[in-house]
């Protein structure tokens, strides 16, 4: 089986239009998401932008947010 992480850590993230958690009140304090291909996606740490950013497939983010909506921790 092929590991998809690799296609997922070529995008350039540079230019990325980051949006916060809708469950974030704070300014600073939340996490940030962008889009990449294929259902794919960035999450990030608004306190910390400039460390690389998490980064998922589909189904590596609907398990993210399944566990976070359901409060789950691995």
């Amino acid at each position: 089986m092929n590991d998809p992480k690799p296609d997922l850590y070529a995008h350039d993230l540079s230019t990325a239009q980051w949006r916060k958690s809708s469950a974030s009140a704070a300014e600073n304090d939340c996490v940030e998401i962008t889009n990449l291909p294929n259902g794919a996606k960035a999450v990030r740490d608004s306190k910390n932008p400039d460390i690389e950013p998490l980064r998922l497939n589909d189904s590596g983010w609907a398990a993210f947010r399944q566990g976070i909506l359901h409060g789950l921790t691995p």
